[in-house]
């Protein structure tokens, strides 16, 4: 599958927020937005024009990157979005958190969900008992992933947990780090996702 491979740092400073996609550099002095808040290029510290279309694509852009996907994914999860009952915009946020990946990141077993990608692909996860490795196999409520048992010890997942504490489990999830486990209490509402992503700017791009 294609996948973005350049570096992390530059989709950041584009789109002028931290996405958080390297870890701990994010939290850190080397994070390359607080070095230099301005896009990459020479043309970077000229402030283009803000048109509505230019306002809806970065903020598509954005949400692609925070997920780690790219466009003909992310519009399969839109039109499954807008074909459920309900907000599209809310639909297809609740479709990119409920991806396993992004549930191995959000319960702290992996420092990025580039990371939990990788985790989740080397057969390191379980759910409900059964290893999964694809990384947008999406959860439901009631499901519990768990890391491996042989996996437990891998200094990835151990470092994962340290850096963890400046991460706040969402509530739709619960975590227990002495078993390495979580369960998905629910799919999240609107209000229990952090993300910084207006939803809406992506379904007016989408409805042109």
């Amino acid at each position: 599958m294609a996948r973005y491979t350049g570096a992390d740092c530059r989709l950041c400073r584009r789109e002028g927020i931290k996405l958080f996609l390297k870890g701990d550099r994010c939290y850190g002095d080397k994070c390359a937005i607080e070095r230099r808040p301005y896009p990459p290029g020479q043309a970077g510290k000229k402030r283009p024009r803000d048109s509505e279309y230019r306002v809806q694509l970065r903020e598509k852009q954005k949400t692609k990157r925070i997920y780690g996907l790219l466009e003909k994914q992310f519009r399969g999860y839109y039109e499954l979005a807008s074909r459920q009952t309900g907000i599209t915009g809310e639909n297809l946020l609740r479709i990119l958190e409920s991806r396993l990946d992004n549930v191995v990141y959000r319960l702290g077993f992996a420092k990025s969900r580039d990371e939990a990608r990788q985790i989740v692909r080397h057969n390191h996860v379980m759910v409900n008992g059964h290893r999964v490795n694809i990384p947008s196999y999406r959860v439901r409520g009631g499901d519990l992933v768990a890391v491996g048992v042989k996996s437990k010890d891998l200094l990835v997942i151990k470092t994962a947990l340290i850096a963890s504490e400046k991460i706040e489990v969402p509530g739709w999830l619960e975590v227990d780090i002495e078993k390495l486990q979580g369960k998905v209490l629910s799919l999240p509402t609107r209000e229990m996702i952090d993300a910084p992503v207006r939803e809406q700017l992506i379904v007016e791009l989408y409805s042109k």
